[in-house]
């Protein structure tokens, strides 16, 4: 499916030229014709030494536009070889999405991690490390999807089914419309058409497949549609048309657009554009919510966040639309963020930009509140593969579905696939909240994540505006439930859930320290904020009030666990200076063996060390006189953070 139909849909006619070379691949590229232009530009680069940054771009393209991720991939690493951390963001992503597609994930992490460090966004990492975390999860337990091709698919691209009463509706290049004559230029196939299906509600298979309502059928692409709740109106996408005309842009692009019409007597009418539709962009991939008031869909329209994003319109009672909304940047990325689906609250939607196992993957996020998504989660395999999977709907009660997919094993392009969906046999309520362990008030945005026994996640969501949360668990388990945010320290706790259906647990409650309330920041170091240290007199041994201060820095390397820190006692400058350097080197090791103690591992202390009276911190050297106080005062011992 490799883009060609995310979006936006590109046409031109070009004649080729009987020779093979640079000048006739540009051509083949300009014009969208990727298949020509694939081989075009592999036969006269095997001439070429030293390519253009413009041509490897190019020819890397074709081969990734047409999904053939091999040879993509090694115009990509040419590329990056030139390039390296100047290649612009999308050419990372189409790197990295090469990699994954050959099933090199290893390599692709590691490009991943570099991009995210020379970006330096901090949201972008977490997005990435926590992504990873919960799909690497889901390799570990049984998967609770079961899945099938379908004998309906044929060696064209068949995709995007959806819910049409007890039928299904989904577009096929299938040529029974005789219009084989006119081939689309980017797959060599028929234009797109929207056939109906009976379904078996045994089996899932679809058979018995006509045009579905003939007089929208045209000779160029019609596709993705939806449904009112009294399937009476629907909502698709085709071309940009005037006379039956390819309305073609100054980039020679023909967009696509959302048409909405009435369905009468085995036919469509009064039908009439979006109002949000233009010349200048696409929309598509329209999705319309089971009480009709919300609608889906995908554009490459201004103001986005990367090359395809996901919005939503409201629909009132009267069938006026508010402006379209974007659906912010939980959910869209640089990449392609398409094929919206909504369904008891939760979006499902395709994305090449989320950590993923190659091209566009499948994933889900809770919808609470007007437009407050939680992190996209991965369904992982089998649902998803190393290659396009898209298109996924489920029925209302999570229990069987389809989506669509170009992996390898198929009958065709794209083919169409039919799942069955296990749920657990009993589920239990987790509720509580994230407190700040200084103020004690919620903490907002924290993700609360349920694990198994086996250290595998069962479940996640986020902690409203208050630090409320509610979490969905199996009966009859041991479970861990974790609490955690950017910036702040961990919490986890352990539950044993009953045998009751639809039980509840109350209370579940984790307190989160803020580092910045843990430390103390000057001139650029970073020390564990405790309150100053005494030993008794000519003493180094710990004391309780020693250890009371000396408890505060145990908790911090508990509950920061990438923190390490050095260790540096001091004394004033009254005694003399080979006493002073004893004593405090005393104390320093004293101390260090204290935090050892209470099980820190010693690698988080990187040295203890006594300086004596060499680093004082005021004016009260030997023979100054001075108060008590200003004495006190250089009587400290430090813990400072070298590692975080």
């Amino acid at each position: 499916m490799k883009k060609i139909y995310i979006l936006s849909l590109l046409f031109s006619f070009v004649s080729v030229l009987a020779q093979t070379n640079l000048k006739k691949a540009d051509a083949l590229f300009k014009n969208y014709s990727y298949v020509d232009a694939a081989k075009a530009y592999d036969e006269c680069l095997q001439n070429i030494k030293n390519p253009s940054v413009q041509t490897l771009k190019n020819a890397a393209d074709s081969y990734y536009f047409i999904s053939d991720n091999r040879n993509a991939l090694k115009w990509y690493q040419k590329l990056y070889e030139i390039q390296g951390d100047n290649m612009a963001d999308i050419y990372y992503l189409r790197y990295i999405q090469s990699m994954k597609g050959v099933m090199d994930y290893q390599s692709a992490d590691k490009v991943t991690k570099e991009y995210l460090n020379k970006k330096g966004d901090q949201k972008e990492i977490n997005r990435y490390v926590y992504q990873k975390k919960l799909l690497d999860s889901l390799a570990k337990v049984k998967s609770l999807y079961t899945i099938k091709n379908l004998d309906i698919n044929t060696d064209k691209s068949d995709f995007g089914a959806t819910f049409y009463g007890d039928k299904i509706v989904f577009a096929s290049a299938r040529d029974t419309a005789n219009f084989d004559k006119k081939l689309y230029n980017w797959t060599k196939q028929p234009f797109l058409n929207l056939y109906v299906a009976e379904r078996s509600a045994i089996d899932g298979n679809l058979f018995n497949e006509t045009i579905f309502i003939p007089n929208v059928m045209s000779k160029y692409h019609e596709a993705t549609a939806t449904f009112s709740p009294d399937w009476k109106t629907m909502y698709y996408t085709t071309n940009i048309l005037k006379k039956k005309k390819l309305v073609i842009d100054e980039s020679k692009v023909n967009n696509f657009q959302i048409i909405k019409g009435t369905i009468d007597g085995g036919k469509l009418i009064k039908t009439e554009k979006v109002f949000f539709d233009s010349d200048k962009y696409s929309v598509g991939h329209p999705f319309l919510s089971d009480d009709g008031k919300m609608l889906f869909f995908a554009s490459d329209m201004p103001g986005g966040y990367g090359e395809t994003d996901l919005y939503l319109v409201r629909i009132a009672a009267d069938g006026t639309m508010s402006s379209p909304q974007n659906l912010g940047p939980t959910i869209n990325t640089i990449g392609n963020d398409v094929f919206p689906f909504y369904r008891n609250g939760t979006l499902y939607f395709s994305s090449d930009g989320h950590y993923g196992l190659g091209d566009l993957d499948v994933y889900e996020s809770k919808l609470t509140g007007e437009l407050n998504f939680s992190v996209p989660r991965n369904l992982g395999a089998p649902i998803n593969s190393n290659k396009d999977d898209f298109a996924y709907i489920v029925d209302s009660k999570d229990s069987y579905g389809y989506f669509s997919s170009n992996r390898a094993q198929g009958k065709g392009d794209d083919d169409i696939y039919y799942f069955t969906k296990a749920k657990p046999i009993c589920n239990q309520i987790v509720s509580g909240k994230a407190i700040n362990t200084k103020t004690k008030k919620g903490i907002d945005d924290a993700f609360i994540i349920a694990y198994d026994v086996y250290d595998a996640v069962i479940n996640e969501t986020r902690t409203d505006i208050d630090g409320n949360y509610t979490l969905e668990v199996p009966c009859s388990k041991r479970i861990k439930v974790t609490a955690s945010k950017p910036n702040f320290s961990g919490d986890e706790k352990y539950i044993e859930t009953t045998k009751d259906n639809n039980g509840e647990i109350k209370d579940v409650n984790f307190y989160l320290s803020n580092y910045d309330d843990l430390v103390v920041k000057k001139d650029g170091v970073e020390k564990v904020d405790i309150n100053p240290i005494f030993f008794d007199y000519d003493k180094y041994n710990i004391n309780p009030q020693a250890a009371t201060e000396l408890d505060k820095v145990v908790f911090v390397l508990q509950k920061f666990p990438k923190i390490r820190i050095k260790i540096e006692s001091h004394t004033d400058s009254r005694g003399s200076d080979s006493y002073n350097l004893k004593l405090s080197d005393e104390r320093a090791k004293s101390t260090e063996r204290y935090i050892l103690s209470k099980g820190i591992e010693p690698s988080r202390i990187a040295s203890a060390i006594g300086y004596g009276a060499r680093r004082l911190v005021n004016r009260c050297k030997k023979g100054v006189k001075c108060t008590e106080a200003e004495h006190l005062a250089n009587r400290r011992s430090d813990f400072i953070i070298i590692e975080k």
